[in-house]
Order: structure tokens, then C-alpha cells, then sequence
């Protein structure tokens, strides 16, 4: 097979297997992989069967020196393969996809893959993402034990991702000084949310809106979805009441986001009330930014649940978990940038049905 585009960025990984025991070439191994997953495979049985009904077509690009491999020999290869060399090679592909991240709004959040936990076991493996919303692309991923420890996580994600000139928000977890104080040293500005986990910030930022005047205000209204709602968007720059301030790095303005959603066929009303600090100093942006947020939620998160069945997954032996949701990835990434007005499950049967439109898919 010639050696070209995402494919080129796996050719020269590790191998993790005994020499003595290779019956199967790597490439081959790792083109199979991601092209049953483009077109919806979501088990290492499904991964051989696919392998054999396309045997014949995948004989014309690939080696095969001893055919097709079993559901065994993809399950233990994966297993084996370094998840951090995987995600280098997938953090280097992305990186190739994307011209620059100025103007980005990068979203940062944890999913927990709920199929992996171990019998006896209460952690499931917890992977958390950083996508980016204008490119639409999953820009690369941390796996964590389980949710509590996503603060250990983002940095070394962060450390990882080109963010100069984006926006980086990230949900309440990520609130840290040491974490705000990263993102302004890489040159990127952040939209945090702030919840009871820093007291002290919260309580500043609502004593703010109590008594002090609203600098800059943003409103919006959706009717979609069998329900309206109603987005404000406040923000506050004169910071005389947060007395802790000074240690968030680059702080410029405290938020406070309202939402009101009336739900057309009950007349049922939900409010909430989230507060944010940020970097940034106007409020359509601000507002914007963390209303993309739950982008990563309905984009990647419901994707890879409803889609590519991730949470009912069950595949616990070692890597195995890790590096199948690195080929998730790597297949929402190549299925988004193919612009077929279908849905991405549609597209994942065509990749099934098309070798041809399976190829297309794969160069893009």
C-alpha cells in the first residue's frame, strides 16, 4: 500500500509484538482498524468479520501476507500498543489538518466510557477531549483513571495542543489558578465556568453582580427543539470586589450567564443561573463561547454514544479502551471533513456500502 496521508503518520509506530509472533503487518493491521470503524464496526469481532467480507478488495491495497487477522490478534495488538505513542501520531495528524487555531474556540471536557469499567472495578476509564469548534475536529485526548483526576489531566492535554490566538473554555473542573495561568502563557485566552468547587471566587463574582454595575450585556433566543430559550449574557470588568483577582492569571471580567427554557408542548419552565470568569471583555463572545461549549457534548460526546455505541463498549484488557477511542476519533475527524449532507451514522454505512467513497473518506 502506498504510504500517504493519515496513514503515513502510523506506518513507523512501535511495533508492540514479539517478533517471533507476527503473522500480520502492522499497516495492515491499522488500515483494517480504521477503515471497519469508518464504516461502523464498534467490536474486535465485527473487526474481523468486516475484514473478511472485504478481504478480496482489501487484498488490492494491502499485503495480507497471511490473510485477514482474527478478532484475537486486533484485540491483543491494541492492547499492547503504547496509547501515548498512538495519541503523538493522532496529535501530529490532526495537527496537519489545521492551519491555525487564531479566532479557535477550543472546548475542553471528560467522558467516561461507562463499558470499560472491570467487573469488581468502580473507575471506568475516563478520556478527556479537546475540540475545536470552527474546524470541527477533536484536536487530541488525555486518558484519566476516572473524572476526579481531569485536573492533573488538562494540563499535560494543554501541554500537547497548539492554542495561540484561541479562546480555550473549560467546565468547573478546570477552574484551577495553575490551569488559567497555562492558557495565558501559551497566548490564548479561556472562558472557565466557576461552580462551589472555588468558594471563595464564586462567592466575589456574585457579591459583583450584587452590587456593582453591568459593563456589557448580550442576549439570545432559540426556538428550535420543541422549546424556547432565552440566553443573557452579563459581564462585569471593574474587579474592586474580587479580592482574589489578581491570583487568575490575565483576568479581565467575571460573568453571569442566565438561561430560560420554556418547553412548548408541557409549558414547562427551567431556569439556571452559571457564572464564569474570563480573559476576554465582551460579552457576545463570552456568551457565544460557552454556549459552544455543550458543542463537544452534542458533537463528540452523543457521537461517539449514539453513533459509535462508545459507552456500551466493553473492551477492558489493558490499552484496548484507550486506543479504540483513539480510532473513534480519528474516524469522527475524517467523517467530519467529508461534506455529505447525510448524518455521521449515514456516512459510517456508506463507508461500508462505497470502497470508493470509503477511500475519499480515508484521504481526506
Amino acid at each position: 500500500m502506498q504510504e500517504n496521508g493519515l496513514m503515513s503518520y502510523f506506518s513507523d509506530m512501535k511495533d508492540p509484538r514479539i517478533e517471533r509472533t507476527k503473522r500480520h503487518l502492522m499497516n495492515d493491521i491499522l488500515f483494517i482498524s480504521i477503515a471497519a470503524v469508518l464504516s461502523g464496526v464498534e467490536s474486535w469481532d465485527e473487526m474481523e468479520l468486516y475484514g473478511k467480507n472485504k478481504q478480496q478488495w482489501l487484498s488490492t491495497i494491502l499485503e495480507l501476507p497471511n490473510g485477514i487477522p482474527s478478532h484475537d490478534t486486533f484485540n491483543r495488538f491494541f492492547a499492547a500498543l503504547d496509547p501515548d505513542e498512538f495519541e503523538s501520531r493522532f496529535l501530529k495528524w490532526v495537527a496537519s489538518l489545521v492551519d491555525t487555531t487564531s479566532g479557535e474556540t477550543i472546548h475542553i471536557d471528560g467522558k467516561t466510557m461507562r463499558g470499560s469499567r472491570k467487573q469488581g472495578c468502580k473507575s471506568a476509564t475516563h478520556i478527556v477531549s479537546a475540540w475545536a469548534d470552527q474546524n470541527e475536529l477533536i484536536l487530541g485526548q488525555i486518558k484519566v483513571e476516572d473524572k476526579s483526576n481531569e485536573i492533573t489531566a488538562i494540563p499535560l492535554l494543554l501541554d500537547s495542543l497548539l492554542i495561540k490566538g484561541s479562546t480555550v473554555t473549560i467546565d468547573a473542573m478546570g477552574c484551577q489558578k495553575s490551569i488559567a495561568r497555562q492558557i495565558v502563557k501559551k497566548q490564548a485566552d479561556y472562558v472557565l465556568s466557576v461552580k462551589d468547587n472555588q468558594p471563595e471566587l464564586l462567592e466575589e463574582i456574585v457579591d459583583s453582580f450584587r452590587m456593582l454595575p453591568i459593563n456589557d450585556y448580550y442576549e439570545e433566543v432559540d426556538y428550535g427543539h420543541g422549546r424556547i430559550e432565552n440566553r443573557k449574557c452579563s459581564i462585569i470588568t471593574d474587579l474592586s470586589l474580587m479580592f482574589c483577582s489578581n491570583k487568575w492569571a490575565g483576568l479581565k471580567s467575571v460573568v453571569k450567564i442566565e438561561r430560560e427554557r420554556i418547553f412548548k408542548a408541557t409549558g414547562k419552565v427551567e431556569k439556571d443561573i452559571n457564572y464564569y470568569i474570563s480573559t476576554l471583555t465582551k460579552a457576545p463572545i463570552i456568551g457565544k463561547s460557552a454556549r459552544k461549549h455543550w458543542g463537544i457534548e452534542n458533537k463528540v460526546h452523543w457521537v461517539l454514544d449514539v453513533a459509535f455505541g462508545e459507552d456500551l463498549s466493553r473492551k477492558r484488557d489493558r490499552n484496548a479502551a484507550q486506543n479504540f477511542s483513539s480510532l473513534n476519533r480519528i474516524a469522527i475527524n475524517l467523517l467530519k471533513k467529508n461534506n455529505l449532507k447525510v448524518g455521521i451514522k449515514s456516512r459510517r454505512k456508506i463507508c461500508g456500502w462505497d470502497n470508493e467513497f470509503l477511500l475519499k473518506t480515508l484521504k481526506n
